[in-house]
């Protein structure tokens, strides 16, 4: 078993535990990482959804995102965070947005990637300096996306009020 799948089992028994629902917001992996947490073992149970909002106009028009702030930043992946769990009414949030590559984008160097999560107690991200081509990197920052989901899912106390 894989780190990623120990992470997805301990997500699953988690969330099903304590009632948590989840949710991820994706730009640079464009909804390899829903699919892979939509896999894991109950997650019609408590996976809430993803989305995927790939044009800066999108993240701003359905996830809030403030017009002006740079896509690949710990700002962008922490509005991300906020407005996916807000949209679906989630207890944590993950997104990631970055570049993968080959080349660079707006200034930054390939492989530039932020992981966001938001919680109702807190908001955060994570910058990654990956290396490899540019499946590499999706594969990297899906795998360490899963991991954040499940290491701030332990924090959690059980499912918060809705609505």
């Amino acid at each position: 078993m894989t780190a990623v799948d120990d992470a997805l089992a301990r997500l699953s028994e988690l969330a099903t535990k304590r009632g948590l629902r989840l949710c991820v917001a994706e730009s640079l992996t464009s909804g390899r990482l829903a699919n892979t947490v939509g896999a894991a073992e109950d997650a019609g149970e408590w996976f809430a959804g993803g989305i995927v909002a790939y044009l800066t106009d999108v993240k701003e028009r359905v996830l809030g995102l403030t017009p002006g702030t740079d896509p690949v930043s710990a700002s962008c992946a922490e509005q991300l965070a906020v407005g996916a769990r807000d949209l679906f009414d989630a207890d944590l949030c993950v997104a990631t947005t970055g570049v993968g590559g080959p080349g660079p984008e707006g200034g930054h160097p390939p492989g530039t990637v932020f992981l966001g999560w938001a919680t109702a107690d807190g908001v955060g991200s994570l910058m990654l300096e990956l290396t490899g081509d540019p499946q590499d990197v999706l594969d990297d920052t899906v795998d360490a996306a899963v991991q954040l989901l499940a290491s701030h899912a332990e924090r959690l106390p059980g499912s918060q009020p809705r609505g």
